[in-house]
């Protein structure tokens, strides 16, 4: 089992940062090779923000790419995702995902961010 718990969400204006963290933890944690981040806006459904490998790969949204940074500590199985000139469209639940091969197999409980002046 693996156990994956976020933090970092808050309230900010557009054109401001923040960073996202999700550690994952459990016996199979080291077993992990992809992790993610998701989110889901106010009467939508989930989206794909960025994902990252253990080896290092990423891969964005076109939404995202350029002002988004994703990155994974292999050590302390933890990804992050640093968000810069955040726009008021980024508002949303965001979740953590973590993968063994390829569709995710476990889910953060999401934290919330919201870009509003």
């Amino acid at each position: 089992q693996v156990q994956l718990v976020e933090s970092g969400g808050g309230v900010v204006e557009p054109g401001e940062s923040l960073r996202l963290s999700c550690a994952a933890s459990g016996r199979n944690a080291f077993s992990i090779n992809i992790m993610g981040w998701y989110r889901q806006a106010p009467g939508k459904g989930r989206e794909l923000v960025a994902t990252v490998t253990r080896r290092d790969w990423s891969d964005y949204a076109d939404s995202v790419k350029g002002r988004f940074t994703i990155s994974m500590d292999n050590v302390k199985n933890t990804v992050y995702l640093q968000m810069n000139s955040l726009k008021p469209e980024d508002t949303g639940v965001y979740y953590c995902g973590a993968s063994f091969f390829s569709a995710m197999d476990y889910w953060g409980e999401g934290t919330l961010v919201t870009v509003s002046s």
